[in-house]
């Protein structure tokens, strides 16, 4: 099994006919994603990839099976796009764009809740469960099947992390690329929850970094409610206070977001950290075998 997608996704692309969405469609495809049709308004009649081009989504859900959406269309129209997507009656859009204004992104996550959608980004590489379906911009080849459920907030540790693990032997149910924006469509504790729900994940692996509470909030929930293990590695051990690490969320003033209340909380909940990346297998062989 897996969280959030598997063999039966069916994919609408919206943006399509754009140079990155036409690109991540081939590879999608390739990964053996079921993409059954894009979105490009004025472009329908096209087609991508042998895919069917529609001018919204709406027509394209009245010809072809589809229960998802990812978008890899412009900032400027992202709110406007996503609003369509579940309108349109999709329960899970995967939202690749960055540079999204944050009050546009939690009006997108706001309404996604209203008419119970879930919305995974903005900024996201998007989401895998290897083997069975790809949606997004990660490397297919570091991903391989098995027992650990990936959390990430950055794209680049993501791919990291499943290499090493592949690299050792070690599958993943699912990689979930939360997005690197201070506010994201779902959060830490919600993807927790999903694998903690999910009978093939054994193990959890989460990358956090600097900025925001969601690692804080995690932990209590990790302490309280998880019966699998979780293994955490931080990065941004040495920022410092004001100094932004890359992302927009990856930012802290204050205590607020700080690395050290990170690390005390995730330590009080019992919670293993790995000092770098390459320890990251060693604690999640020593989890699968305990």
């Amino acid at each position: 099994m897996s969280i959030l997608i598997d063999e039966k996704t069916r994919v609408v692309v919206q943006g399509i006919t754009g140079r990155i969405g036409a690109i991540q469609t081939m590879h999608m495809l390739k990964a053996g994603t079921k993409i059954t049709a894009g979105v490009t308004p004025g472009r329908g009649g096209s087609r991508v990839e042998d895919v069917p081009v529609y001018d919204s989504v709406e027509e394209a859900m009245g010809e072809q099976e589809i229960n998802t959406s990812v978008l890899f269309v412009p900032a400027a129209v992202a709110e406007e796009s996503c609003v369509e997507a579940v309108d349109a009656g999709l329960k899970l859009l995967i939202l690749i764009t960055e540079h999204i204004p944050t009050h546009d992104t939690m009006r997108i996550r706001a309404y996604a809740r209203s008419q119970g959608a879930r919305l995974i980004g903005p900024t996201t590489p998007g989401v895998i469960t290897p083997g069975k379906c790809k949606i997004g911009i990660m490397p297919t080849h570091l991903f391989t099947p098995g027992p650990v459920g990936i959390i990430s907030r950055s794209g680049t540790m993501s791919y990291e992390m499943a290499g090493l693990l592949s690299g050792e032997g070690i599958g993943q149910t699912t990689m979930v690329g939360m997005g690197g924006d201070p506010v994201v469509g779902t959060g830490l504790v919600e993807l927790l929850e999903l694998f903690q729900k999910d009978p093939a994940t054994r193990v959890v692996v989460v990358h956090g970094e600097i900025g925001g509470t969601q690692e804080e909030k995690a932990a209590v929930f990790i302490k309280q409610k998880m019966n699998k293990p979780v293994i955490v590695y931080m990065t941004g051990k040495v920022a410092l206070e004001g100094s932004r690490m890359g992302h927009a969320g990856a930012v802290f003033t204050g205590k607020r977001g700080a690395m050290e209340n990170k690390i005390k909380a995730f330590r009080e909940a019992g919670v293993p950290i790995a000092d770098s990346p390459g320890e990251i297998a060693t604690l999640v062989r020593k989890a699968l075998e305990a």
